[in-house]
């Protein structure tokens, strides 16, 4: 294990040869000690003096005779896939837009009134955010909305006369601090 470095492995290598069980359960402590130095931070907890005889073991190929204090893992967790991470399925239409995009269209499909009006306009400039940062192109606003039409299936239809931030203003890059301060200067 690279982590513990040469030395505690040549330790390692001259406890296996040690014939007197009592001598190698002491040895084995004092490597568990010293592996525990390389991080003083951790030493003391539980769970970590578990992991570093766990390690012990793996570094002697559990070949190691001693009275391990807990019990050992097995060699087969060694060469054990992980279970494979379930993922949420969803299709996404607008991939651009995302699917939280597709959920929150859905919400402001239900609303109604003036809430529903602002919630239009707000959506349209996200998705028009969102278009131009999968695509530098320059996007029609036409075609956002066309797409939030699309999106929440003919339930919100924005005003035609609805007009949405400008494109370089959403893709404007972050100003530069001008925040000179005097202790970088020389006298």
């Amino acid at each position: 294990m690279p982590e513990y470095g040469r030395n505690i492995q040549n330790m390692v290598e001259y406890l296996m040869t040690i014939e007197d069980r009592e001598k190698r359960n002491k040895h084995a402590q004092t490597i568990i000690d010293v592996m525990g130095n390389l991080y003083p931070y951790l030493r003391d907890v539980a769970e970590f003096k578990h992991k570093l005889w766990d390690h012990l073991a793996i570094m002697t190929d559990f070949q190691l005779d001693i009275d391990y204090p807990y019990d050992l893992p097995s060699p087969s967790i060694l060469t054990e896939k992980p279970s494979k991470v379930p993922y949420n399925q969803h299709h996404i239409k607008y991939k651009q837009y995302g699917r939280t995009m597709e959920l929150m269209i859905e919400k402001a499909s239900e609303m109604e009134g003036e809430e529903r009006e602002a919630m239009i306009e707000l959506l349209a400039n996200q998705m028009k955010k969102s278009y131009l940062a999968w695509n530098k192109d320059v996007v029609e606003d036409e075609k956002i909305l066309d797409d939030l039409v699309r999106l929440s299936d003919g339930k919100l239809n924005p005003p035609k006369d609805l007009k949405l931030t400008e494109t370089k203003l959403l893709i404007s890059k972050p100003k530069k601090s001008k925040n000179k301060s005097k202790s970088n200067k020389r006298h």
